[in-house]
């Protein structure tokens, strides 16, 4: 069996994550001389258990370590988290009474999908789905800006996304897709039932031929001068409307209004 390429992971947050889900395979974790705490503590305690290799070095080692000095004192050397299949997501979400998906077009930055992911385990989102192509992967950046929700989030890369939409309204899902040029208000959509939401990359938005796939296109009123959002501040609105309307037991039918 081919080991999986080993990746950096930075900060005692992301690091403690991990080894609390414990299905990442550590090669070994290297704190900063001097650190203590709480978090500290249980990051030993975590490793004893796990029978990881744990060293304490000054912090210009961890320094040329991590490529930066942005690590909080803690680096990990971890194998890669591996992505589930899209068959499992659907399988999981099939559990769900009002399955949540996320599907991402194109998101670049690693921080804005780091930031993304945050919010949607926050959310209580069944799974993410990423394309293979033109977008960053679950790198070492991204783990760290996801403070740790990496770990617990199923994500998927799939090599089309059009297609993949097809398959979730197969599997009962309703779609929509965030665009600024949306002909529906993003409060005015029912979002209580079996639901993925679209949300686009930096500068271009969500691709048209995906957009086209979806059941509906819907965009965030603004106020300002300001012609969009940030991806992650516009996820995070979307999906906390999820959250109230399903809080609420919000009783509108599929695309339609109050």
């Amino acid at each position: 069996m081919t080991a999986r390429p080993l990746e950096r992971l930075y900060g005692i947050h992301p690091i403690l994550e991990a080894l609390r889900a414990a299905d990442r395979q550590f090669d070994g974790i290297y704190l900063q001389q001097g650190r203590k705490g709480r978090e500290v503590e249980e990051i030993l305690r975590l490793s004893r258990n796990q029978r990881i290799r744990l060293d304490f070095r000054p912090r210009e080692a961890l320094d040329r370590m991590a490529g930066s000095s942005h690590h909080q004192g803690a680096v990990g050397m971890v194998a890669a988290k591996p992505y589930v299949s899209l068959d499992d997501i659907l399988q999981a979400a099939s559990r769900e009474k009002a399955p949540l998906l996320l599907i991402l077009d194109g998101i670049e930055d690693p921080h804005n999908l780091g930031a993304i992911l945050r919010t949607a385990e926050a959310a209580g989102t069944h799974g993410v789905i990423l394309p293979e192509r033109r977008a960053i992967g679950l790198t070492a950046t991204v783990a760290k800006a996801s403070a740790g929700a990496i770990e617990y989030l199923p994500v998927a890369r799939v090599t089309n996304l059009s297609r993949t939409i097809e398959r979730l309204r197969d599997a009962n899902f309703w779609i929509y897709a965030l665009d600024v040029k949306g002909t529906q208000n993003y409060l005015a959509v029912d979002y209580t039932g079996p639901i993925a939401l679209v949300i686009g990359g930096e500068g271009r938005g969500v691709r048209p031929l995906v957009a086209d796939h979806c059941d509906g296109r819907v965009h965030i009123p603004m106020s300002g001068r300001v012609a969009s959002l940030n991806a992650s501040v516009a996820a995070g609105i979307l999906l906390y409307e999820v959250l109230r309307q399903r809080a609420r037991g919000a009783t509108l039918m599929p695309g339609g209004t109050e």
